[in-house]
């Protein structure tokens, strides 16, 4: 009894990661039935272990270590079930076994990949940085909720923008980092040093203001493309939309980045209902 108490305890602080950095999914989590869909929640949390590792390590060699882990683990778990609590999980429900192994394996590989990656020329450069791992999670989190032949395209785009979106709100933390949130191009164009990018000023506000405009163009064109969203997806790319559109009006955007998360409200309740709504018209 000791042990299933523990084994629970250790779930929820994976679920509780993932819910520090999108608070409004416990908004989603009313639509999400846990009891009937564990796996659900257990692979949103998966997928902010493995962006975690991926972006939030500093050191390579640390992060290479937790990935390959992660490697051995998701490679055995189709066999084991898994030793990780939230593998056990995903791996009890049958869909798992349906999903085939080498693209459980795919975001991994993704991960370690672009570990070493500078900063991009520009904003298309960041975009198809961006898509080897994030396109892998969306690839994952599809098949997952809607079966292998659903087409991931959506989701893909939609979860690398809001990892730009974020990455841009750590601006001011990241300034010393190799991979900088801002494109190589919009540095030169707007004559900003590394040093620059911790304090305001008008030309970094020019900056994130035009970084902000192409994300939310490309988020305007993603709604073009095929494939459906999960309920949690289709949150987080609303959530982050609304976000970006504020900070884009906002005199000081890097501020408004960082005082507007999160906020949960009616809105983001009917914003939920309509994405789990979605779900399951897609489903029957």
């Amino acid at each position: 009894m000791v042990e299933l108490v523990e084994q629970s305890a250790k779930l929820q602080s994976f679920i509780d990661k993932w819910l520090a950095v999108q608070p409004q999914q416990r908004v989603a989590l009313v639509f999400v039935d846990g009891q009937r869909h564990p796996g659900h929640i257990a692979l949103a949390a998966l997928e902010q272990e493995l962006v975690a590792a991926a972006y939030g390590i500093r050191e390579p060699q640390v992060a290479v270590a937790k990935l390959n882990w992660w490697a051995e683990e998701l490679s055995g778990a189709v066999t084991s079930g898994g030793r990780h609590p939230l593998t056990q999980v995903i791996f009890d429900d049958e869909r798992a076994h349906d999903i085939a192994g080498e693209r459980w394996l795919a975001p991994v590989l993704a991960a370690m990949a672009q570990l070493e990656q500078g900063t991009a020329a520009d904003f298309a450069t960041q975009i198809i940085a961006a898509a080897p791992l994030h396109g892998a999670l969306a690839a994952l989190e599809t098949a997952w909720w809607y079966g292998a032949e659903a087409s991931p395209d959506r989701a893909a785009r939609v979860a690398a923008l809001n990892h730009l979106l974020y990455a841009l709100l750590r601006l001011e933390q990241d300034a010393d980092r190799d991979r900088l949130p801002l494109p190589m191009a919009r540095l030169a164009r707007h004559g900003l040093s590394r040093a620059q990018l911790r304090v305001p000023g008008d030309a970094r506000q020019a900056a994130i203001k035009a970084q902000l405009d192409d994300l939310l163009a490309s988020w305007r064109e993603s709604s073009r493309l095929p494939g459906p969203l999960s309920v949690f997806r289709a949150l987080e790319s609303r959530h982050g939309q609304q976000l970006a559109q504020n900070a884009a009006g906002a005199s000081d955007s890097l501020v408004a980045l960082q005082s507007g998360q999160p906020r949960t409200g009616l809105g983001t309740t009917i914003q939920a209902w309509n994405a789990a709504r979605a779900w399951r018209r897609q489903m029957d």
